[in-house]
């Protein structure tokens, strides 16, 4: 989830810490989203993907429809579901460049992994929500499916190791984009440790520390 919240979280605190990570994670959430324009300046320029990966965009589109949802079902988290809307908007124009330049087989690939996750499961969730689960049964499910998904989407970078083992380069890793994930794991663990939420600083903690290894060039 982005590090995002309601404005009402900045009156009900009186602590500077917190409004530091309110602040911080609404800017740092956005630039997560806009990191990767010069990468697909690059590809549009070049009209090639070249050894690019689709993978973080493509869980990244997911994340952010499921959140996007998810705030427009729980009262109060309407932050989340606008900001998360634009991460969609951006997400949809990244996985497009790709399915656009993107060599035919490698094209074929993306098409069917981005209908699988981003079409086919993405529907199949908000269709379980919305028809078969109630009330905060709803949210809880829908909540607890972005958290998960926050993993495969702060992880997924790793799909570039490969490709920099390969070809002994990070030219084609996505850093800034890992850069952000690492900076806004950083301010969930921070935010979590103020909040005294143990269980929420598990996954904050595992995405920060995931994407710690590639925000450092090799």
């Amino acid at each position: 989830m982005m590090m995002i919240y309601d404005l009402k979280d900045v009156f009900i605190s009186f602590s500077p810490f917190f409004f530091v990570c309110l602040f911080a994670g609404n800017i740092i959430s956005v630039l997560m989203f806009l990191s990767p324009v010069k990468t697909f300046i690059r590809i549009v320029k070049n009209k090639s993907t070249e050894e690019f990966e689709s993978l973080p965009y493509i869980c990244t589109l997911l994340n952010s429809s499921l959140w996007t949802y998810y705030g427009i079902i729980k009262p109060g988290s309407y932050l989340v579901s606008t900001v998360n809307g634009f991460g969609v908007i951006v997400e949809i124009i990244y996985v497009s460049l790709f399915l656009t330049y993107a060599p035919p087989k490698l094209k074929k690939k993306i098409g069917v992994l981005a209908g699988i996750l981003d079409v086919g499961f993405f529907v199949a969730a908000i269709s379980v929500a919305q028809f078969v689960l109630t009330g905060d049964a709803r949210i809880d499910v829908i909540g607890f499916m972005c958290s998960g998904l926050n993993i495969v989407m702060y992880g997924s970078p790793l799909a570039a190791m490969k490709t920099v083992v390969t070809t002994q380069s990070v030219e084609y890793m996505p850093f800034l984009l890992s850069f952000f994930l690492f900076l806004n794991g950083g301010v969930w663990t921070f935010y979590a440790v103020l909040q005294q939420d143990w269980y929420l600083l598990v996954r904050p903690l595992s995405l920060f520390l995931s994407n710690f290894i590639i925000a450092i060039p090799k």
